[in-house]
């Protein structure tokens, strides 16, 4: 199935006491490019979320956010007071009440509250158990990612394939135009030799020269059965599964070549205007593929 290149997915559970939230989005990009933010201490993620999402994504340009706040509920944390400085600061304290004449109101809790006399020693992560559970909600977050893109995948195949068929139906028209083109042509030819020097006295013989000349200069059947063998390799490739934005990119140069030389090859003002819009819808279904993963 199509998959367009935008895209967004977010994920969130609460695992062994922490509550992890996950999200993730694209823009195109010519190759995949990741790149990852985590809570504070949890770097170490980075790695195997970019190998993850790599393993389910082949191209675009990829943000992902992680949040991992704990809960509290599976803490083992202790608290150690830093003893020399605790008696420092009540040293410091009693010769202020001393010297001063002031009241000495020291609490615990008042030599509790100065920097650095408490510290608390968070028990050290179980990283792969952490890397596990962030894991399995990236995995909802990638699931949603992924469904998001092909849904927009559908709209771009119904857009370019509406388009293709615009493209193939404007090549019936030239084709079918393109022989009426010579025979007006040598009946034009015909009609100002007959006026110049009367019907009798021109060679009919050179005169199909001529026309043959003129005919093999404006056919385009080869360019426009290569066109059509182009539209249905785009609709094979369309219809494949993977990544196939960069097939379909050298697809549409081929494409361009091909309207390009008919361009160059027509002597007739309306085929003219059937290439252009040719030209015009092949540039439509560039931009749509640009979009294609």
């Amino acid at each position: 199935m199509i998959r367009s290149m935008t895209g967004y997915g977010r994920g969130e559970a609460t695992l062994n006491g922490k509550e992890i939230t996950v999200e993730l989005k694209s823009v195109n990009h010519k190759y995949f490019e990741f790149s990852c933010r985590t809570s504070r201490g949890y770097a170490f993620l980075e790695e195997k979320l970019k190998s993850y999402v790599g393993s389910r994504v082949s191209r675009g340009k990829i943000d992902m956010y992680v949040s991992v706040i704990s809960t509290g509920e599976s803490e083992d944390s202790t608290v150690t007071v830093n003893h020399s400085l605790a008696s420092g600061y009540l040293k410091a304290l009693t010769e202020i009440a001393d010297n001063y004449n002031v009241q000495n109101d020291i609490t615990a809790t008042t030599v509790a509250r100065f920097p650095d006399v408490l510290t608390v020693h968070k028990a050290p992560e179980n990283e792969e158990q952490v890397l596990e559970d962030v894991l399995s909600v990236a995995k909802e977050a990638v699931d949603k990612f992924i469904a998001m893109r092909e849904v927009e995948g559908e709209r771009l195949y119904a857009d370019v394939m509406s388009r293709a068929k615009t493209i193939l139906d404007i090549v019936s028209i030239i084709e079918e135009r393109s022989p009426v083109i010579v025979e007006e042509y040598e009946k034009r030819l015909c009609a100002r030799i007959e006026e110049l020097v009367g019907n009798d006295t021109f060679d009919r013989q050179r005169v199909l020269t001529e026309v043959a000349i003129f005919a093999d200069k404006v056919a385009v059947a080869e360019e426009t059965v290569r066109l059509r063998s182009h539209f249905d390799q785009l609709e094979s490739i369309m219809g494949a599964t993977g990544a196939i934005g960069r097939k379909l990119d050298f697809l549409v140069q081929e494409m361009n070549r091909e309207a390009n030389t008919i361009g160059s090859k027509v002597q007739d003002a309306t085929l003219a205007h059937q290439v252009v819009n040719i030209k015009s819808e092949i540039e439509k279904i560039r931009e749509q593929i640009q979009n294609i993963e």
